[in-house]
C-alpha cells in the first residue's frame, strides 16, 4: 500500500510540518534506514536481551557512555531513569515500584525546568513512585538551593534541557553536574530533542535520555545511555513498571540503524538544505503587509535556524493564532510552531520540509493575510477562546 492510498483509504489528512519533530506530528519523516531495518526483522524472532546488548554497543559508540538501551520513547526513558536511581538492580525493590517505603525517593529539578511537553515532566517522575522536589523559583535557581536539598531521601536529579524550560536564572549544567557528583548524587539529563550526544557524557552525567524519532529521524523509541550500573538497573525496570513502556523488537533495531546514519551523515549539506528553505521564506514573504520576519537561532543551540514571524495584528488583518488556525485547517493542513503565539508570534521549521513544501508553506501564508485582509473576517478570535477551543476539542476526541 502506498502513502497516497492509506491516506485514502483511512480518510487521514495530509500535513505540511513547518513546526519541527513534534510528537503530535509523528515527530520526524522516518530515514530509509531505519525503515529497512525494521522491516527486515518484522517476520523474525529475536532475542530481545541480546538484541537490546547490541543496541547498547551502538549507543555507547555514538555516545561515549559505558552502556545505552532503547526505550518506547524518551518519555519512557526518563521514567525508568528515575526508577533506576531509586532501586538499583534489586529486583524485588523493582517489582514494587511505585511503593518506595523505605527508599531513596526524592528527584531534584530547578522549579525552571518542571515544564509540558506534551505532559508534565513531573509525572514521568511521579509514576514511578518518586518524588519531585522544586530547587529555587521559576526565574532563579543558585548552587545553594541545589546544595540544601540534598539529603538521606535524594534519589536522583533530573536537568531538563528544552526551549521549554525557562532560559533565564537556571544553573548551568556544568555546575549542576559538578555538585552533584561531588555529594554522590546521579543525575538525569533529558536531552530529548537535542542533537549533541556526546556533551552530557563528557561532563560526567549519569544517565542520558534522547529521543529516537526526532532528530535522528528513526521510528519512536527512547535512548538512554550512561553509567553501566545505572543502565542496567534501569534495563531491568522493563520486569516492573516499565513492562507497559516496551519497545519491540523493530523499534530496537530501527533506532541502530538511525544511529548508525547520523554517524555517516552530511550535516553540513542537511543544514545547507534547511537554510535554503529558510531563504526562500525570507524573499517570498518580504512584501507581506503585518508581517515582521526574523531568522531565529534554536534556543538550545542546535544547527537549526528557525523564521520568527511576527504577526502585527492591525495590519496584517487577523491575529498570529487566527493565521496559525487557518493554516493548519487548509488541505494540506499547514502545521507551525505556536507555543508562543501569545506574544503575536509563531515559527517556521525547515527540518521535515522539502523545498517543494516550503514554498507551498510561502505562498498558503501569503493567500491567508491577503484573504482575511480583503474578507475583514480576522480579528474576531480572542487568544482565551482559542485555548478554550482547543481544550474543548480534545475531550471530544475521538468524535
Amino acid at each position: 500500500m502506498t502513502a497516497e492510498e492509506l491516506f485514502r483509504r483511512y480518510g487521514l489528512t495530509r500535513v505540511i510540518n513547518a513546526s519541527g519533530t513534534m510528537t503530535s506530528l509523528g515527530a520526524s519523516r522516518v530515514i530509509p534506514e531505519a525503515i529497512e531495518a525494521g522491516a527486515a526483522i518484522q517476520s523474525e524472532f529475536v532475542r530481545i536481551d541480546e538484541l537490546q546488548a547490541r543496541a547498547s554497543r551502538v549507543i555507547a559508540r555514538l555516545t561515549g557512555a559505558e552502556a545505552g538501551f532503547v526505550a518506547a520513547c524518551s518519555a519512557a526513558g526518563m521514567s525508568q531513569s528515575v526508577a533506576a536511581c531509586v532501586t538499583g538492580a534489586n529486583l524485588a525493590r523493582i517489582e514494587r515500584l511505585p511503593d518506595v517505603e523505605g527508599l531513596p525517593d526524592e528527584v531534584l529539578v530547578q522549579a525552571g525546568h518542571l515544564v509540558h511537553y506534551g505532559a508534565p515532566i513531573e509525572q514521568s517522575v511521579t509514576i514511578t513512585g518518586a518524588r519531585v522536589v522544586p530547587l529555587g523559583t521559576a526565574a532563579r535557581v543558585e548552587a545553594f538551593h541545589l546544595e540544601d536539598r540534598i539529603g538521606e531521601k535524594t534519589a536522583a536529579a533530573l536537568f531538563v534541557v528544552s526551549h521549554h524550560v525557562v532560559q533565564e536564572g537556571q544553573m548551568l549544567l556544568a555546575d549542576f553536574v559538578a555538585i552533584c557528583k561531588g555529594r554522590g548524587v546521579p543525575v538525569i539529563v533529558d536531552m530529548a530533542s537535542e542533537y549533541d550526544l556526546t556533551g552530557p557524557i563528557a561532563l560526567g552525567v549519569d544517565l542520558v535520555v534522547y529521543s529516537g524519532h526526532k532528530f535522528l529521524g528513526g521510528p519512536t523509541a527512547g535512548i538512554v545511555a550512561g553509567r553501566k550500573d545505572l543502565v542496567r538497573a534501569a534495563y531491568l525496570q522493563n520486569r516492573g513498571i516499565g513492562r507497559p513502556m516496551k519497545v519491540g523488537k523493530e523499534g530496537v533495531v530501527g533506532t541502530m540503524a538511525a544511529l548508525e546514519a547520523w554517524e555517516r551523515r552530511d550535516h553540513a549539506a542537511a543544514r545547507e538544505r534547511e537554510l535554503a528553505n529558510v531563504r526562500h521564506w525570507m524573499e517570498a514573504l518580504a512584501g507581506v503587509p503585518g508581517l515582521r520576519l526574523d531568522i531565529h537561532p534554536d534556543w538550545t543551540g542546535n544547527p537549526i535556524d528557525r523564521l520568527k514571524i511576527t504577526v502585527v495584528a492591525k495590519e496584517a488583518g487577523l491575529h498570529a493564532w487566527e493565521l496559525a488556525d487557518r493554516l493548519a485547517s487548509g488541505r494540506p493542513s499547514i502545521q507551525v510552531r505556536d507555543d508562543l503565539i501569545e506574544h503575536g508570534c509563531f515559527f517556521l521549521d525547515p527540518c521535515n520540509l522539502t523545498a517543494e513544501e516550503a514554498a507551498i508553506v510561502g505562498r498558503r501564508i501569503e493567500e491567508e493575510v491577503a484573504s482575511a485582509q480583503r474578507r475583514g473576517d480576522g480579528l474576531v478570535v480572542s487568544l482565551s477562546e482559542r485555548r478554550k477551543g482547543r481544550v474543548e476539542a480534545g475531550l471530544k476526541w475521538p468524535d
